[in-house]
């Protein structure tokens, strides 16, 4: 018997993005996951993936010929000077600024950054302050 532990409590398992130029954004997000301390995790010709997040050519097979609308995606930070370098990082790599880093109003401490990505995506980095955060898990037994 096997025992895997799964991590639960998260909607999100993984989330594909077919870009227009693989080139433009592969430069973009291994920017702004590098400001993260987000390796990449995977390439190929016609794609590259890094945690949860998998980015194909439209000719890839995965993409099936077509491009997937406008997203917005949060990645969360470790801290506000993280925040800060996934800014400063995407701006470099041809990002289009959405909003610097600041305290927004969701709630308290909320602190985030956002960028438009070279297709349209708005990219955005989060920090949740100093409140205690909690990883629910399960243990499954096969």
């Amino acid at each position: 018997m096997e025992t895997q532990e799964l991590h639960r409590g998260r909607l999100i398992d993984h989330i594909q993005l077919v870009v227009h130029n693989l080139a433009a954004s592969r430069r973009f997000y291994e920017a702004v996951f590098d400001a993260l301390k987000i390796p990449i995790a995977g390439t190929g010709a016609d794609y590259f993936w890094a945690d949860e997040v998998f980015i194909s050519s439209i000719d890839s097979e995965a993409a099936a010929g077509k491009l997937t609308g406008r997203h917005h995606l949060a990645f969360q930070a470790a801290d506000k000077a993280m925040v800060e370098a996934f800014h400063v990082a995407g701006l470099e790599a041809g990002g289009k600024d959405n909003g610097g880093p600041g305290e927004r109003p969701y709630h308290p401490g909320y602190f985030a950054a956002f960028l438009i990505d070279p297709d349209g995506n708005n990219i955005e980095a989060v920090y949740h302050g100093d409140a205690k955060r909690s990883t629910p898990s399960v243990k499954i037994t096969f």
